[in-house]
């Protein structure tokens, strides 16, 4: 499997070295390189790539504003001298974000990490890179509903925070809120988002049980009656919605006559 790529940078240095490491990484494939957001997007006009490495400080269109411009953006990795855009990177659900001046060790690491999203299905939905185009979809781009990882980002407090997923024990809703409750630490973690937008993030060893309630199947302990039990002082309750897909689960795993 070969992962198209396209390297953007105003800097021909800076660019050439983005270019040489892609060549040194055998499942890269460099599409194309492009000394600005400009001649970046023209060339989307009428070509598909899976990951753009990408400047942000660029004359007349910075990347974080390009990136913002596609209507279905591929993977990023964001390569820039400046720190102060790594949080907003995330926002932008970037892969990675590599300070200059990085090595090549550093640039292995983001391209595992676009890897991984590639063969985990974490690609976004297909459709137009930029608002009104007509490309055709690339073969890399599966549907979002396989979503695996093993980590995630969400901002509590003014910050991004990355959250191993193993280590969720269950993920409770607050209106517009949610607890995620971490078996590494006492107090959960707060998040503005959706129980939708989070289930669709997670692996299938986590299901919905509740309006209320996600639940790592791995941590459940004991089941009675219409309640989950994770330890002697967390019990969950089994909505009626969920009660016939939960005992689906548990008959898969049943030992007995």
């Amino acid at each position: 499997m070969q992962i198209r790529c396209l390297a953007i940078d105003d800097e021909p240095l800076a660019l050439q070295q983005v270019v040489a490491y892609i060549k040194k990484v055998p499942y890269l494939e460099l599409a194309a390189q492009c000394q600005s957001a400009i001649e970046a997007r023209e060339y989307l006009q009428n070509d598909t790539v899976d990951v753009i490495f990408c400047d942000i400080n660029m004359p007349d269109l910075n990347g974080m504003d390009f990136v913002k411009s596609l209507a279905v953006p591929p993977l990023i990795v964001f390569t820039t001298a400046y720190s102060d855009y790594a949080v907003e990177g995330f926002r932008v659900n970037a892969v990675d974000y590599l300070l200059k001046p990085f090595g090549l060790q550093d640039f292995m690491r983001a391209a595992e990490r676009v890897k991984d999203r590639v063969e985990g299905g974490r690609l976004r939905v297909e459709g137009e890179y930029l608002k009104g185009s007509n490309m055709p979809p690339s073969p890399l781009h599966p549907q979002p509903s396989t979503m695996p990882s093993s980590t995630l980002f969400v901002k509590t407090d003014y910050r991004m925070v990355k959250i191993n997923i193993p280590d969720i024990r269950y993920i409770e809703g607050m209106s517009e809120y949610l607890r995620i409750h971490l078996s590494s630490e006492p107090k959960p973690i707060i998040t503005l988002l959706s129980m939708k937008k989070m289930e669709e993030r997670l692996p299938e060893n986590f299901m919905r049980i509740h309006r209320s309630y996600i639940v790592n199947l791995d941590a459940v302990q004991e089941v009675n009656k219409n309640r989950i039990i994770l330890d002697a002082d967390t019990y969950l309750p089994i909505g009626d919605m969920y009660r016939e897909t939960f005992q689906q689960y548990l008959d898969t795993k049943y030992l007995g006559k």
